[in-house]
C-alpha cells in the first residue's frame, strides 16, 4: 500500500515521472484511501478534512449518484434509494442472501435472471448490481486520491475480508476496474490490519487476529517468522458483523416499545436510533432515546447490559466460527 514509482519491464523508471499505488480499505460501513509517505500511512481526507467515507451511495432519478457522507444524510428522507452495507452483497445470487432479506433490510432485492440469478438492488435509477455501487465507492476514492496526489492512480491494493470466496473477490476486482483502478493485489483484512499495528516489527511467534467488522468477521491465525506473515488458518462468517448487532438491538427496541414497522422509512428510522445507541454505549452505561415511527412515539431507556443481552448469541457465533 506504498506510494510506489513503477517501470515496466525491460525500460528504466523515468526520475522525472512518478506513478502512485494506493491502498483501499472497502469496508462495509465505511471506506477509506491511503498511501505510505517515507514508510508511513496516510490516509487521505476529502475537500473539508475527513478521512473516512460513508460506504453510502444514493441514487436518483436522471442524476449521478451521490456517495457518502451527503448520501447519508438521505437515509431517512429517500429510504428505499440510499444503498448502504453492500459489501454483503459481493459475489452473491439472490438465493445465497435469501436470510437477510427481511424486516431490517430497508431496499428492495431483486434477481437478475441473465446473471445466474445474482443479486441487484432496486432504485430510482434502475436496478444496479453490487459491484457497480460499490464501483461508486471506489471511483470517490480515486478521484480523492487524484486530487490529493496531483497524478493519475496507476493501481491500488484493496482489503478483502479472509473468507472472502473466489465470486466475492473477483466481484470486488470487477468493483476496481469499473471505477478506473487496475488491481495490483486483494490483501485480506486480517494480515493488513497486522501489519498496520507494527506486528511485522514484534516478536516472532503466532498472532490470532480477530476482525470483526460492521457486516463480515474473520479470525485469522498468523506465523511471523523473519518480519514475514504466513497465513495458519482462517476461519469467520462473511454474514456476521456490526449490522447484525444493530439489528438485534432493534428487535430488542421494538419488543420493549410495542412499535411497528411500516414501510422502509420506519426500519430506516430504528435501525439509524439503533446504532447510535450501539456506538453511546461504548461510553456510557445507558442511553435514553425518543422513537416515532408512521403510527406511534416511544422513548425507551437501552443499558449496556441490555445490549450485551441482546447480542450474546452473535458474540458467542463469532467464537465458535
Amino acid at each position: 500500500m506504498a506510494l510506489l514509482q513503477i517501470s515496466e519491464p525491460g525500460m528504466s523508471p523515468d526520475p522525472h515521472q512518478r506513478r502512485y499505488a494506493i491502498g483501499i480499505d472497502l469496508g462495509t460501513s465505511n471506506s477509506l484511501v491511503a498511501v505510505c509517505r517515507s514508510g508511513v500511512p496516510d490516509a487521505l481526507p476529502d475537500e473539508q478534512g475527513r478521512k473516512l467515507l460513508p460506504s453510502v451511495v444514493h441514487y436518483r432519478a436522471g442524476a449521478a449518484p451521490v456517495v457518502g457522507h451527503a448520501a447519508q444524510q438521505a437515509l431517512l428522507s429517500d429510504t428505499g434509494n440510499v444503498i448502504s452495507s453492500v459489501k454483503r452483497l459481493m459475489g452473491r445470487s439472490l438465493h445465497d442472501i435469501a436470510s437477510i432479506q427481511g424486516q431490517w433490510l430497508p431496499y428492495e432485492l431483486a434477481a437478475d435472471h441473465a446473471e445466474q440469478g445474482m443479486v441487484r438492488v432496486r432504485t430510482r435509477a434502475g436496478d444496479k448490481s453490487p459491484v457497480e455501487i460499490s464501483a461508486s465507492l471506489l471511483t470517490t476514492l480515486r478521484q480523492r486520491a487524484e486530487s490529493s496526489l496531483g497524478g493519475a492512480i496507476d493501481s491500488a491494493v484493496i482489503t478483502v475480508p479472509a473468507y472472502f470466496d473466489d465470486a466475492q473477490r473477483q466481484a470486488t476486482k470487477d468493483a476496481a476496474q469499473l471505477a478506473g483502478l487496475p488491481v495490483l493485489r486483494l490483501i485480506n483484512e486480517p494480515t493488513a490490519a497486522a501489519i498496520a499495528y507494527g506486528l511485522d516489527n514484534a516478536a516472532e511467534g503466532i498472532y490470532a487476529v480477530y476482525d470483526l467488522g460492521g457486516g463480515t468477521f474473520d479470525i485469522s491465525i498468523l506465523r511471523l517468522t523473519q518480519g514475514v506473515f504466513e497465513v495458519i488458518a482462517t476461519g469467520g462468517d462473511s454474514a456476521l458483523g456490526g449490522d447484525d448487532y444493530d439489528r438485534a438491538l432493534a428487535d430488542w427496541i421494538l419488543a420493549q416499545t410495542g412499535l411497528t414497522l411500516d414501510g422502509p422509512a420506519d426500519t430506516a428510522q430504528v435501525l439509524h436510533a439503533a446504532r447510535a445507541v450501539k456506538e453511546k454505549l461504548s461510553g456510557a452505561d445507558s442511553v435514553s432515546i425518543k422513537l416515532a415511527t408512521a403510527h406511534a412515539k416511544a422513548e425507551v431507556t437501552v443499558r449496556r447490559s441490555d445490549f450485551e443481552a441482546a447480542t450474546d448469541d452473535l458474540t458467542a457465533r463469532s467464537l465458535t466460527a
